[in-house]
């Protein structure tokens, strides 16, 4: 992530049908996730091959699990196992799967005025979250447009976030910068981070801890795991119901290995990872939202409640407090094409007169759907669910329409 203001940076075309297809080689599958956080985050992370890779608590694990390893976001990272991208995709829909997502970062925040100085950077209502509830929320800048997305957490004496692994040492100094008042920062390095997705992720977990199976979604606990004391929230970055678990490093390997082998749970990588996500209509930093973009703009105004709407106080409030009340001039949609043909990152969005009118984001096959997803954003007077588009396709206009997200139902567990 790159802290300087509004700056348009380039961004690659991200392609996830290369993995699924099978056609392309080894090479070709390191250079798409290599390149695909080349965005407003720290540039240093585009020398993956330049520099040495780190390596997570379970990358040994990974190794002997046969998993196609490639560089991302500065890392050595499982992008699919055997089983495959659609394997691992459908395996987690239909029973549980398990991500290493250590590359992650991780952080508390401690000092009594924690809450207030978060809300500064943040347009969510941080001091609402009570002890044990997780919320989605954004750092801001001061036009408005977003520098990455984290998970916030009360963990009661303190508040522990999760941040983009590509942005982290930049949203690190960014709030270095920004906290005051006695807040510290404290960087979790000794801890890895995993995932529990699927319908059978509760039933699974509860065997080592049966408490979590009353957690409910966007909660938290501290909870011991076969004996080995985690973090544990109810949220996850796939629609299912599950758990996102922060761990020993030094146990991270046991824990891994406890969960495989449970009938239940396969290794899932990053290629199904973003198609289960692409599906459930979750943003990606870095293609679906920006520094060029406002979370009003990318359809995130849930994220931003009554009283930070009336009280402002944020970065770039008077931008989003301004689209909120006005509108913005184009808004994050669904997008269906027709067809089995995917539409990449970067197609042109097109009316019924051939105009422009806005551009995909992200887009690759959907296998619970069996058919291309997208998303992207397009002049608002084209975002109503139902309007036909054309997607301009190495040249040719190939047909689509405007959708509700996401393409699959959501399945979190409310109570």
């Amino acid at each position: 992530m790159d802290v300087r203001l509004a700056e348009d940076v380039s961004r690659p075309v991200f392609k996830p049908a290369v993995i699924l297809s099978g056609s392309k080689t080894e090479g070709d599958v390191v250079g798409h996730w290599s390149a695909m956080f080349r965005n407003d985050c720290l540039e240093t992370l585009m020398a993956d091959h330049q520099t040495e890779l780190l390596k997570t608590a379970l990358y040994d694990l990974h190794v002997e699990l046969g998993a196609k390893m490639v560089p991302f976001a500065g890392y050595d990272m499982p992008v699919q196992y055997p089983l495959g991208v659609k394997g691992e995709h459908l395996h987690t829909r239909a029973k549980a799967g398990l991500f290493d997502v250590s590359h992650m970062g991780q952080v508390r925040l401690t000092g009594e005025n924690r809450v207030a100085e978060l809300e500064k950077l943040v347009p969510g209502d941080i001091a609402i979250l009570k002890p044990g509830r997780t919320r989605y929320s954004a750092f801001t800048n001061d036009d408005g447009t977003i520098l990455d997305d984290l998970m916030i957490t009360n963990a009661g004496d303190s508040l522990f976030l999760v941040i983009n692994a590509a942005c982290k040492d930049d949203d690190i100094v960014h709030m270095r910068a920004n906290l005051d008042n006695g807040v510290e920062l404290i960087e979790i390095d000794d801890r890895a981070l995993m995932a529990l997705q699927g319908p059978d992720a509760a039933r699974v977990l509860a065997r080592f801890a049966p408490s979590v199976a009353d957690m409910k979604f966007m909660s938290f606990a501290e909870i011991d795991i076969a004996g080995i004391a985690c973090f544990v929230t109810r949220s996850g970055y796939t629609g299912e119901d599950g758990y996102e678990i922060s761990v020993p490093n030094e146990r991270a390997e046991e824990l891994a290995r406890k969960l495989l082998a449970e009938e239940e749970v396969e290794a899932i990588g990053l290629g199904a990872r973003d198609s289960l996500r692409l599906e459930a209509g979750l943003c990606l930093y870095g293609n679906d939202i920006d520094t060029t973009t406002t979370p009003v703009e990318g359809d995130l105004n849930w994220i931003i409640n009554k009283r930070r709407r009336e009280e402002g106080g944020f970065k770039g409030a008077d931008v989003i407090l301004d689209q909120l009340a006005n509108g913005a001039d184009r808004k994050r949609v669904g997008i269906k094409p027709e067809g089995k043909a995917p539409a990449r990152e970067h197609t042109p969005v097109l009316n019924s007169d051939g105009e422009e009118i806005g551009e995909i984001t992200s887009g690759g096959f959907g296998p619970t759907v069996d058919g291309p997803i997208a998303m992207g954003y397009v002049a608002i007077e084209f975002a109503a669910p139902g309007t036909k588009v054309d997607l301009m396709v190495r040249g040719k206009a190939r047909p689509a329409e405007i959708v509700e997200l996401p393409f699959a139902a959501h399945r979190y567990y409310r109570g």
